[in-house]
């Protein structure tokens, strides 16, 4: 059977265009019906012009507003109450949907996930998580990334079991490391938080490998990486940054040193393989973890191909019951 996945259409930045056309991708290669969120009249023309006349399972649901980028998450979560994500997100909770995707506003994207689903039993805080590409090919999983920038040891200790849960059940990793993000692997490395995280995390039933550091989260040491959301956003933004030099300082390298036709043509492919491996849009969006629902927040700059593998995410996470086994790991069960 298809799976519903409701998309908030008024997300990204070039809203609604990559959310149509991610849409419609996802509608073509997975077994998905996919509810586009938003005003009708802004929507419709959209959806129609890339559809022509294609019969695919994508539908809008209307709302009659949404949240930009530069609203306050909090005030704009209470006032806009038939927001697009609003509207989304109550879908899933009253089952109508199984998962919901936006590349909006980050912080209104958690506030409201909170808010209408509420918290997994067992779990204090909702966790973001993001996955980073390794040396191996891989994937490296990091959380937090934003969703808490002050954050307790049993905080942390809730997002390394639900991300261990996550990366075995969603991205198939049998026996998931976990490290704890510190600024050496010795025990007695790191601030007040990481050293007094340490033993709380060595007693969960969990893979849990000890202190690792910034480079680990590329080298293929680490499945897990856990962290407060302060510093897992200062990493994943200096992540961002880097990438995006090192394909520009990759590209102008080329340029400059290519002369062949046979040698420009490998350079490209060469480049649009690495281009790949450190594209989030392969990556779909963050999963919000510890709501009672499937959240999954993608990046404000989100390509249609983002959009679709954020749908994927979504019915993945879906499928796989992850919140469920949260609950019955958070519970002793």
């Amino acid at each position: 059977m298809p799976i519903d996945i409701v998309v908030d259409a008024m997300g990204s930045d070039k809203a609604p265009e990559p959310e149509v056309r991610g849409a419609i991708l996802a509608a073509r290669q997975f077994d998905v019906r996919v509810h586009l969120v938003g005003p009708e009249d802004i929507v419709r023309p959209v959806l129609r012009s890339h559809l022509k006349g294609q019969k695919l399972p994508v539908f809008i649901v209307p709302a009659t507003e949404w949240i930009t980028m530069t609203d306050k998450a909090a005030s704009a979560v209470r006032s806009k109450r038939d927001s697009s994500m609003r509207v989304g997100v109550k879908m899933v909770r009253e089952g109508r949907a199984a998962g919901f995707f936006t590349a909006g506003n980050t912080g209104a994207a958690m506030a409201t996930a909170k808010m209408v689903f509420g918290m997994l039993a067992g779990v204090d805080r909702p966790a973001l998580a993001t996955i980073l590409p390794t040396i191996s090919g891989s994937p490296s999983f990091l959380m937090d990334v934003g969703a808490n920038v002050d954050s307790e040891p049993e905080n942390l200790c809730q997002f390394a079991v639900m991300g261990s849960i996550y990366a075995r059940d969603v991205l198939g990793i049998a026996n998931p490391r976990v490290g704890l993000l510190s600024i050496g692997e010795e025990d007695s490395k790191g601030n007040a938080l990481t050293r007094d995280t340490l033993p709380l995390l060595r007693n969960l039933p969990i893979n849990f490998i000890g202190n690792v550091e910034g480079r680990d989260l590329f080298n293929n040491n680490t499945d897990v990486t856990v962290c407060d959301g302060f510093v897992g956003n200062v990493a994943l933004k200096s992540v961002e940054g880097a990438a995006h030099l090192f394909r520009s300082l990759l590209r102008e390298s080329l340029k400059s040193t290519v002369t062949s036709q046979v040698g420009a043509l490998l350079s490209r492919q060469a480049f649009g393989d690495f281009k790949k491996r450190l594209d989030y849009s392969e990556y779909g969006g963050a999963p919000l973890l510890g709501v009672r629902g499937v959240c999954i927040v993608g990046h404000g700059s989100s390509n249609d191909r983002a959009i679709m593998n954020g749908i994927r995410v979504a019915a993945e996470f879906a499928q796989a019951k992850v919140n469920s086994e949260i609950e019955a790991a958070m519970n002793g069960h």
